[in-house]
């Protein structure tokens, strides 16, 4: 058996393992068999992004299946251009991955077209002609390569047997172990909070011979705040100076928790049930219906989750969201609540919103979810005043907070009660998918307070297990 770490080894970002183990055809004969844990996206620092246009490390023709543990992009959004290099095989994920990666992969494709013709025609690319990473051609093959699992999350591949855990975080997300031989590899994927607004807490693993475990939030715990409560506040100090509320949100699950919070702030009477609640994410509308579709995987009943959208008003055309956005750049008598996305300010319709509102003061842009370093978000949250936001420089005097309480991942005490419901220590274990900091953090509790052995693999690292 052995492991090559192609993505989210020295970073947070960009999750690709290779795992390299033994099986036996259908006439018992020995074979290789080549599984590729996630497939996703670089983001963030430049440098990283630069990694995806450099192939995938192996040749993608020579793996054999895809095992998806969700659909957020810096996990599936790679997978448009592993069929552009030649995979053939299968791609295992939940139901509910599959149908959130056909909403985010296509609108990835989409936006990658979008990028290379601005280049093009501004003549910003460093390349004669700028082309996307992946088009929707591409991604549109790469969905009819997916293949649901059954409802007890297990499969068989070759002689060996694969089972989907839950794991709160988003719809469908899964850990992932692989049982070969008689020895057992688990991957976390990304774990989700033991008290998400709308996922359950992920469920536990009790064995594991090889672990790898994400450490997104390793060197950090989540503010003991009650987010609703804080949420509350944040509108009504921006509304008592006649401003209005911006939150910069990932389409597909942070989305839908803001809602189910707000609906929440209006039963209770904390927010009137006049005010404008605008929902500006063609992505997170449908992300949405499928939240709604997959209820019960979700934590909140099934008429709270039918309830997710009352009241809200959902900006579709563009033409229409970028007066919007304008409106609030002037004076504006209604104070109003807008959701947009992307969650890191990186791209899509928030950046409208964004060039209108930072420069004023009574405005507040409050951030829900994971920044990764680099980002346009992340440098709003670590307190820039001024931003570079469609080739220009702007100031930012809107107040910025984090809701950090609304992050979706477990923070590092929660990564370390998961990792506690193992029986026995496992033989290996190797600290993924955080930015250095927090892995080397998360490794040391683990060595310090369980005994593990335990490391932090290098990018395109190889090692026999």
């Amino acid at each position: 058996m052995k492991l090559t770490f192609l993505g989210a080894a020295d970073c947070v970002t960009g999750s690709r393992h290779l795992l390299e183990l033994p099986t036996q055809s259908k006439k018992g004969q020995p074979q290789l068999q080549r599984l590729l844990l996630d497939c996703g996206l670089f983001q963030g620092y430049k440098t990283l992004r630069e990694r995806n246009w450099s192939g995938l490390g192996v040749d993608a023709s020579s793996l054999d299946a895809v095992l998806l543990s969700h659909a957020h992009l810096d996990h599936s959004g790679y997978i448009p251009a592993l069929i552009q290099q030649g995979f053939k095989g299968q791609i295992f994920s939940t139901g509910a991955t599959h149908d959130l990666c056909e909403v985010l992969l296509l609108d990835s494709a989409k936006l990658q077209e979008e990028d290379a013709r601005r280049a093009n025609r501004y003549g910003s690319s460093k390349h004669a002609t700028a082309l996307p990473l992946y088009t929707v051609a591409d991604a549109k093959k790469a969905l009819a390569h997916f293949v649901g699992i059954p409802r007890d999350g297990r499969l068989q591949l070759g002689s060996n047997a694969i089972r989907f855990t839950p794991v709160g975080h988003l719809l469908g997300a899964s850990a992932i172990a692989i049982e070969s031989q008689g020895r057992t590899l688990v991957f976390s994927g990304d774990l989700g909070r033991s008290h998400d607004p709308l996922m359950p807490p992920p469920q536990a693993i009790a064995h594991a011979d090889v672990l790898l475990i994400e450490s997104t939030y390793g060197d950090r715990l989540h503010a003991p705040e009650d987010v609703s409560a804080r949420l509350a506040q944040i509108i009504r100090n921006t509304f008592r100076r006649g401003g209005s509320v911006l939150l910069p949100s990932f389409a597909v699950g942070r989305a839908q928790a803001l809602l189910h919070l707000l609906q929440g702030l209006r039963a209770s009477g904390q927010l009137d049930a006049d005010v404008p609640i605008y929902l500006d994410s063609p992505m997170a509308d449908l992300a949405t219906q499928l939240t709604i579709k997959h209820k019960k995987l979700l934590r909140i009943s099934g008429a709270a989750a039918a309830n997710l959208c009352d009241g809200v008003q959902f900006i579709t055309k563009p033409a229409l969201s970028q007066a919007m956005a304008k409106s609030f750049a002037g004076p504006r008598t209604k104070s109003s609540i807008i959701i947009s996305a992307s969650g890191m300010a990186t791209g899509g319709r928030v950046l409208n919103y964004l060039e209108s509102m930072a420069p004023q003061a009574r405005h507040h842009i409050a951030f829900p979810g994971f920044q990764v370093s680099g980002t346009r978000g992340a440098k709003l949250v670590e307190g820039a005043r001024e931003i570079k936001l469609h080739g220009h420089y702007l100031s930012v005097n809107a107040e910025v907070s984090h809701l950090e309480g609304l992050s979706g991942h477990a923070d590092a005490d929660e990564l370390m009660a998961w990792l506690r419901h193992f029986q026995a220590p496992p033989a290996q274990t190797f600290v993924v998918h955080g930015d250095p900091a927090a892995s080397d953090a998360l490794r040391t509790r683990i060595q310090d307070e369980l005994g593990w052995r335990v490391r932090a693999p290098q990018h395109g690292e190889t090692v026999a297990l």
